[in-house]
């Protein structure tokens, strides 16, 4: 039996501890956790969105 695919996106946010350096530490240790995550888990990554920059305590006016 053939196992069903799953299209996913990846979402990564700025820590807030690291506004200050270009592409977060965060953002890179991010991508590479959700991307072995889906590969685990058999999900084909469509899109990957990055809020690097934009910490949750932005207001969602500043995004």
């Amino acid at each position: 039996m053939k196992q069903q695919q799953y299209n996913t996106a990846l979402y990564m946010r700025l820590s807030r501890d690291d506004e200050l350096e270009g592409e977060s530490a965060s953002i890179s240790t991010q991508k590479q956790i959700l991307r072995d995550y889906a590969n685990e888990q058999g999900f084909l990554v469509v899109n990957e969105y990055v809020d690097d920059g934009f910490s949750g305590t932005n207001f969602v006016e500043v995004r």
